[in-house]
């Protein structure tokens, strides 16, 4: 049976690995395992264009309006509706079919995800940080429509692939490789650049996340995201560091069984089970797993002083709605002016405990559970404040670097 997908921020590496997951299994079969409605992307014109036209897309939007003349000229003839603006991506997402994928980074793609829920469309959520802000939001409006949320980064699909029954559950268990600075000594963070964040050892992705990974906000955000995936405290959700990048999570049962999803580090496995589940499984590209090979498999407790990410994520989970709203706003801030070189590597973990600390003061007004709208206000509130940090280094923090 034909699926029909939309994927919403087609041009990032998520989806670009989806997309490649798409023409592979295309070509496996007697006819095509995938038919493409509308795929989106900010500013890569020239890309969505060549995807659009490659893979036969009914629709291609551009967010930036001010390029959709350049898109509609290279889609004419080729029976692709161009449309532009941030409403024409909400529009997408909301058209009917069997899933959206949720690919844009960022809180950015809060508005489309809860769209594409609300419409009654099944997600395959890419975007962990719609999850962090409006978790029990997306969840309810998941419930209200019928709609399935299924975890597409590595870590959530590797734990949905072994979860079993809920309620026997004990723990779950968070992965991480431990980035390019696992063994970097302290005082050599304050001076690390861009491109040796970026550098990431296993995965390969978009410079935004590479920096996350590197600083572990990454991690601690995906133990937020854990928590309200799976409806599980954030005192059993334990996080470890496996440089291998082989076992991509665990989830261990009140009768002591340890059950781990295993992989090669390619996202094209987590993306294929979310496009295609519950149906059967596509085949992919995927380099396969040679555990002889890799001989060995080693595991070690995260590093508060050196990745003090965690123990924030955790503080804002046990906090408030706000404070895990400050502290992605806060990251993304921080991590945009690292990459443009206005503040340190070290900077970061120091903005976002800042942040989360003044949380209850900044963000105060919006009690209660909050709606899509409090949480957009609440967002730019927090970004205001995360940039003010960067502009003043008015940073207050209890970690050691």
């Amino acid at each position: 049976m034909t699926k029909r997908i939309s994927i919403i921020g087609s041009t990032g590496s998520i989806g670009q690995s989806a997309l490649s997951v798409v023409a592979y299994a295309n070509t496996m079969g007697e006819g095509p395992r995938f038919e493409i409605e509308a795929l989106t992307a900010q500013s890569s014109v020239d890309s969505l264009a060549r995807q659009a036209c490659r893979f036969g897309a009914k629709r291609a939007v551009i967010g930036d309006e001010t390029l959709y003349g350049e898109l509609k000229e290279r889609l004419a003839g080729s029976g692709v509706e161009p449309a532009a603006g941030s409403a024409e991506i909400v529009a997408a997402a909301s058209i009917p079919v069997d899933r959206v994928v949720a690919a844009i980074v960022g809180i950015a793609g809060l508005r489309s995800t809860y769209a594409a829920l609300a419409a009654g469309n099944s997600v395959a959520l890419a975007n962990k940080e719609s999850m962090v802000c409006a978790g029990p939001l997306l969840r309810k409006t998941a419930a209200r429509t019928g709609a399935a949320i299924v975890p597409t980064d590595s870590e959530h699909n590797a734990m949905f692939q072994v979860m079993e029954n809920p309620l026997d559950v004990d723990r779950l268990i968070l992965t991480a490789s431990g980035g390019p600075f696992l063994r970097t000594p302290l005082n050599r963070l304050k001076t690390v650049t861009p491109d040796e964040a970026c550098a990431h050892p296993r995965w390969s992705m978009g410079r935004k996340i590479s920096v996350d990974s590197a600083s572990f906000i990454n991690k601690a955000l995906e133990l937020i995201e854990a928590s309200f995936l799976f409806d599980v405290p954030e005192s059993r959700i334990d996080v470890l560091v496996h440089p291998q990048s082989v076992i991509h999570s665990m989830v261990s049962y009140v009768d002591g069984s340890f059950l781990a999803q295993l992989g090669t580090p390619d996202m094209q496995t987590p993306i294929a089970h979310a496009l295609t589940w519950p149906d059967r499984r596509v085949t992919t590209s995927v380099e396969r797993l040679d555990l002889a090979a890799i001989a060995r498999l080693d595991f070690e407790e995260v590093d508060d002083a050196r990745f003090p990410a965690i123990r924030l994520a955790r503080e804002a989970l046990r906090d408030s709605n706000a404070a895990l709203i400050a502290m992605n706003a806060a990251n993304e801030i921080a991590v945009d002016a690292f990459l443009d070189g206005r503040c340190r590597f070290t900077d970061i973990n120091q903005i976002v405990e800042t942040a989360v600390s003044a949380a209850g003061q900044l963000l105060s007004g919006h009690d209660g559970e909050p709606g899509l709208e409090d949480i957009v206000a609440m967002d730019e509130k927090a970004r205001a404040f995360g940039g003010d940090l960067v502009e003043t280094g008015r940073i207050e923090t209890k970690s050691e670097i």
